[in-house]
Formats: C-alpha cells, structure tokens, sequence
C-alpha cells in the first residue's frame, strides 16, 4: 500500500533540504511528519508513540544543526522513526522491521546519519561524550555532540556514569533530556519524581523566562561576570524548587523544562546552545503519543500497537476460532501469581518490563510483593540478591538481551554467595522484528559456565509452570528458566503444579538411527519433524533435555550408548550452548558419535519474523527434517512407539 506524503515533506530527502525552509514552515513539517509516521506504522506496524512524541524535537535537531557532521546520538532508538524519514530512507520507510528492510533502531551500518547503533538504554550520553573528547582531540571544536535520552533511560547506572564523567571534561556536549513519563510503561522512582517537581514548580517557570534575560543581560558586563551569573542563577533553581538542581550538582548547564512540542522555539534554543561551551543540559517536555489521541491516552498499549485502523484507532487482531495457546509471559506472569498465593516468601522484580514480562499481572494482585524498579539491570538483579538474604525468593524477570547488562552481579552477588534468586528470562532465542540488539541468543553460553547456576528450558507451558514451581522450593540456589518470545503450544495449560527433579530430562519418542536432543521450546520443531518423517519410514529418537545444567547424565549416557549419530537443537548461539555441552560431555566420557548442532550460528541474526529467522539459521522443522534425512535409514515401518 503506498503512503501519501505531505507536500512539504515530500521534498526533504535529506536535511539539507530541511533548511531551505523558514521556520514558520517547520510547524506544517511536523504536522506531515507525524501523519506520515501514523500511515505507515498503521498498516506496517512497529514502535509508535515514542516516535510522535519527539516530532518536533526530531525537526528542530537537524533544522539547527548541521547533521552529519554534527554527531546526533539517539538513547534505546525506538522514538528515531521520524529521524529516519528526514535522512534518506523515507522511500524504504515502509520495510522498517521488516526482513532485508530498514533496522527500526539507529544502525551505523544503515546510514552516517545514524551516529551509533542502538537498542538498549541508556548508551547515549557515554557514546556521545567519547564522540566529543574524540572531537577535541583532533582540533573540531566547531563540532557539536548531541544525545537524546528519554526520563525513563535516565534511571540506568550508565546514564549517570556518563554524566559523571561528562562534568569534568568540559567538552562540546548536549544532553537532550526528552521527559514523557514513559519508557514503555510508566516510569518510576526518585528522578522521576525529581523531574516532575521541576515540570510542575509554577513558580520557576514564571520565574524562569523573566530571570534568563536578566542574567543575559549581566553576562555582557564582561568575562568576571560569568561566574557570578552562573552562581545566582543555581541559586534561584534552588530556592524556587526547594532543592539544589541534580544536573547542575554535576557540572551541566542546565535548561528548561521548555516545551517539546514548540518546534520554532525548540530549533532557536538549539541554535543558541552551540555557543555555549561545555557540557549542557536541555530539558523538554513531550508528550509520548503526540497527535494521536488514543496514543496519548493509553500510552503503555500505543508503544508497539501492531496493526491498526488509523481512523478508528482500532487495533487489527485475528479472532481465533478455538482457544488458542497463551504467550509464554503471560503463562508466566498468571503462575507467578499462583505461586506466590501458595508461597509468602515470593516477590516479583522486573527492570522497567512490567507489561513485556506480565509482572503486572503480580502487580495489580499483589502491589506490595513485586517491584518495578525501572531500567536498571544490575540494580534488579542485586536488589533481587538482597531479598534473598532475608528469605524471600525474587522471581527477577528479565529480557534474555538485557541480562547480558547485569552479567557481573548474577556471578558476584548471586551465584557466590549461592542465593535463590529465580531468573526469568523472557524473549530468549531470536525474538524477531527487533533483530540482533534483542535476540536472547547467548543465555544459555553465558550462564553455564556459572558456577552454581541451575538452567532450565521449558518445551510447553506446563513445563515453564512446573520448572517456576520447583525453582522455588528450599534451598535451590541460583535458577534460570529462560522460554521465547510469542506463544506456546497448549491451550489447556493450567494444570496441577508437579515439582521436576532438577537435571531430569525425559524422552520424547523412542527411535532408530538417530537421537535428536532439544531444549525448550524449538523441541516441538523436533516433534512436528518426527511426524512427518515418521510418515516416511524414517524414525528418529527424541528427547527433551529440559536442563542444560547440570545435564542429565543418565539419559545422555543411554543416548550415546545406543546412537551414533545425534542432532541437537537450540534456540540459541553455537558457540558454548547447549551442542557444546553435549560435545563436552561426550568427550569427557569417551564417547564417539557424529554429533550435528543446529541453532543460531556464530554471527549477528538480523530482523525478520521468527520464522523466517528459524529457518535462515537453519533449526526450523524443515532443517530438522534435511539433517535426520542426510542420517537416518528408511524403512518400512510406520512408526515406533513411544
């Protein structure tokens, strides 16, 4: 479906076609912008609301400055759609997301005018500091430095640890604060709290405008003067909000809050600030969803809406005529609940994700036993380490992605000191249209080569329930039960909870020839493979090994022991998963088979649906078939029993 552009936009390839206008054009710039941010996205889907709500600070950017020469780095990425459009690929806007189409983060491979790749919070202001000192280095000091940072990618430890540091390098910095309230749902704790103090404070923003030409006024009294201008101006921030201004505490410049959706204002602020030296801080209010109302009303549910009527604002789903399978999350998120009515010791943790992991689900339930404690990894998983201390057992739900940010606190504050802390890793394996910034595909590789550390797989629902259920019993220690993005595969799935011996694999169906080896969910690959090539008189032997540490020693000893030819299946990296660690145990045990390992290879998997990332890494049911057929014998049988 073509999308009709604006007739203004329709001329701006690039942002040098962007300044050929005045800026008393730039406000119909946006209102085309938007609608065309709204057109596509409707009938393609992809993230919305973050990318309408930063419209006019998206215009005013490359209106005033001079991009790409000029480094503008986006934090997460999500909000950069329309960055996108004003910078050449407004003609390959509608494949965004889409596989072989454009990324729908920043990506440097993609474009100069994506300055840093991108994906997960927090990077911006770090990246766009070691772009600044880089500058300085070589002598481009009429260079400028831009990072956009969403209140809710402010909370993470890197974002302050770039701040820090930016403070005392006096570089040729701008830190673009783009305050919503939101990152995908609402945003917690102090800064927050902080930051809406400043937005809200009447007195300092009536206060604000009228000093700011004052304090001009004196800086022209000569180069002493700037000092003291810079003292009376902290002091008024401070006496009107009642407390010393954070930013400022760090050596920033700080501006605003100004009206993020006032794009001429915005592009003469902009233009401004490139004068002034050293690290600077410019504060917007936005709204996420801008211009779209139902976005800007329920924004956590406009994030990523899918497909939807942009009339109506209806979002298109398909109405299953059966009950179908529920996402793995939300089985998740209903047995924690479950779980923690039976069990008081329970809590729930999740880094900003509530409804991307169904904690909300504990949290409306149970408000004072699960805890949002916005983006900040390392902090959930030592938070998570200090409640185990005490006897509780935090369910900390993760992203698989975003654990790798916390990799140093699940060894040093929870697997030495061996503490039962259950890792719930959602979005493991390749998760799709988000491409390689959120494929879980090293979990299983980095977490078991742990000491201590439990890893377990479901391949349906019951599993994932009974694996939630054993991991909480007595004295278990660390315990990582990671399951997919989507859906599984039972639709009667609320069953009574059985508890797992911790190791315990089982077989699936008995075979010839050839001994498949699955974990978690791609084991249903297997079982839809040995239907069909059971059909044709081939009958390979599958198990599900539900535990990749420690390893079901029994079983593999009775695989290798009866086969000589063996596949292994994952939802994750080659190198060190769970092949590997079937190759390692037959090593160990003298052992010889030809062992065949499917799963993602040892390269970056871009963005694609999941099944097609399945099948171009080469573990879907279909290359499950071609590998058991390259094995196994066929014979005349029609199937062997179970």
């Amino acid at each position: 479906m073509e999308v009709k552009t604006g007739p203004l936009l329709s001329t701006i390839n690039y942002p040098a076609d962007l300044k050929q206008y005045s800026e008393q054009d730039l406000e119909q710039i946006c209102q085309e912008l938007r609608q065309y941010i709204i057109d596509v996205v409707s009938v393609n889907g992809g993230h919305f609301g973050a990318s309408l709500g930063v419209v006019e600070l998206t215009v005013a950017l490359h209106y005033a400055l001079n991009t790409p020469y000029d480094k503008l780095v986006w934090d997460v990425g999500h909000q950069a759609y329309g960055h996108k459009i004003l910078t050449g690929r407004r003609g390959q806007f509608h494949t965004n997301r889409i596989l072989n189409g454009i990324s729908g983060f920043p990506k440097i491979s993609e474009s100069e005018y994506d300055t840093f790749g991108v994906g997960h919070s927090s990077t911006s202001i770090s990246a766009a500091l070691g772009m600044a000192v880089a500058s300085h280095y070589k002598g481009e000091k009429d260079r400028q430095h831009v990072a956009v940072i969403g209140d809710g990618a402010m909370t993470a430890g890197l974002a302050f640890e770039g701040l820090n540091h930016a403070g005392i390098e006096n570089s040729n910095l701008l830190v673009v604060l783009n305050d919503n309230c939101m990152s995908i749902d609402p945003n917690v704790g102090a800064l927050k709290e902080y930051l809406t103090s400043i937005t809200t404070s009447k007195s300092y923003n009536r206060f604000r405008d009228d000093v700011s030409n004052v304090l001009t006024k004196l800086s022209e009294l000569g180069p002493n003067a700037h000092k003291y201008v810079k003292k009376i101006e902290k002091s008024i921030k401070g006496t009107l909000l009642k407390q010393s201004n954070m930013f400022e505490a760090l050596n920033f410049r700080y501006f605003g809050p100004v009206d993020g959706h006032d794009v001429k204002r915005l592009a003469s602020i902009i233009k401004d600030l490139k004068d002034i030296p050293g690290p600077k801080l410019l504060h917007c209010v936005t709204v996420k969803g801008k211009g779209f109302a139902l976005a800007e009303k329920d924004q956590t549910k406009w994030h990523a809406p899918g497909l939807f009527d942009k009339i109506t604002g209806e979002i298109k789903k398909s109405v299953p005529d059966k009950p179908q399978p529920p996402k793995y999350q939300d089985v998740f998120g209903h047995t924690l609940v479950e779980l923690a009515e039976a069990n008081a010791k329970i809590v729930g943790i999740t880094p900003a994700m509530p409804s991307g992991s169904s904690m909300n689900i504990m949290m409306k339930a149970m408000p004072n036993r699960a805890f949002d404690v916005g983006i900040a990894e390392q902090h959930a998983v030592t938070f998570s380490a200090g409640l185990a201390t005490q006897g509780l057992v935090p369910f900390c739900n993760i992203y698989s992605s975003f654990m790798q940010r916390a990799y140093d606190q699940v060894i040093h504050d929870v697997a030495i000191q061996n503490l039962n802390v259950v890792f719930c890793l959602d979005r493991a394996g390749l998760a799709g249209a988000d491409g390689a910034t959120h494929h879980g595909a090293y979990d299983l590789a980095y977490m078991r080569c742990i000491p201590n550390m439990v890893i377990a797989s479901p391949m349906n629902e019951e599993e994932l329930r009974n694996l939630m259920f054993t991991a909480q019993q007595e004295n278990i220690g660390p315990f990582t039960i990671r399951y997919p993005r989507g859906s599984g595969v039972m639709a009667d799935w609320k069953r009574p909870f059985k508890a797992i011996e911790i190791g315990k694999g089982r077989k699936i169906a008995d075979g010839e020839d050839v001994a498949i080896l699955s974990i978690g969910h791609v084991g249903n690959f297997a079982v839809d493979a040995c239907k069909e090539l059971n059909s044709e008189g081939i009958h390979p032997a599958h198990y599900d090994l539900r535990f990749v540490k420690p390893l079901d020693a029994a079983m593999l000893h009775e695989v290798f022991s009866r086969y000589r030819n063996i596949i292994t299946i994952e939802d994750g990296c080659l190198q060190g998963g769970m092949g590997s660690a079937i190759i390692e145990f037959m090593a160990d045990n003298n052992y010889q088979a030809n062992v065949v390992r499917l799963g993602i290879p040892d390269e970056f998997i871009e963005h694609g649906e999941q099944p097609e990332l399945w099948a171009i890494c080469g573990y879907d049911t279909n290359a499950i078939i071609s590998a058991v057929k390259k094995l196994a014998v066929s014979r005349t049988t029609k199937t062997m029993a179970s």
